[in-house]
């Protein structure tokens, strides 16, 4: 009992400090310090939750910038299925959906001569980006332009306006947030 007791007392203590008041106190600070990160980074409109900075969402339709596709279930972004496909390149699985991505683009814009970005037709590790690259908007750019019927410039400047440098200017590459460039786009008058 007198070896017991200092272990019992170690393991609530610990388990107190480790369990709850350290959850607690980084959830706080970061609620204090950063309220819309800490909160998901939700994005709503009018009182009604139209998605996250963070997550990607599914957009199909011709007049949208694509996301880049998921692994992370089979129709849409799904947060709980986080995770890449562990395919790897020599996967026919993998060729197939990569195959079946690059034909539906071209579907979408027949006219498109350029090359296709990988971020159009490879998932993120975590299946759940919310960016493509300043390639991949550019790629899409004259088809969604066309089916709005906006001006190529206009649209053009959006992306510019939703282009995310580096973090620090040195970490990462340009990106562009799929989900803040398409509702802007719907918000054009």
């Amino acid at each position: 009992m007198k070896t017991l007791r200092p272990l019992i007392a170690s393991f609530v203590l610990l388990s107190a400090l480790t369990g709850v008041i350290y959850p607690l106190a980084v959830t706080g600070i970061g609620k204090v310090a950063f309220p819309n990160q800490a909160g998901g980074s939700l994005i709503e409109k009018n009182g009604k939750l139209l998605g996250s900075d963070l997550i990607g969402q599914n957009f199909s339709a011709p007049k949208y910038f694509w996301s880049r596709p998921s692994a992370a279930g089979t129709f849409a972004y799904n947060g709980l299925a986080s995770g890449g496909s562990n395919s790897g390149p020599t996967n026919p699985a993998l060729k197939a959906a990569v195959e079946d991505r690059i034909k539906a683009l071209k579907e979408a814009d027949p006219a498109n001569t350029k090359a296709i970005p990988v971020d159009l037709v490879t998932a993120s590790g975590s299946g759940l980006d919310p960016h493509i690259s300043p390639a991949a908007a550019d790629y899409q750019l004259e088809r969604v332009a066309r089916v709005r019927g906006i001006a190529p410039e206009r649209v053009r400047a959006l992306v510019s306006q939703y282009t995310e440098d580096p973090q620090f200017g040195i970490l990462g590459e340009s990106r562009v947030n799929v989900l803040r460039l398409n509702l802007a786009l719907d918000e054009l008058k």
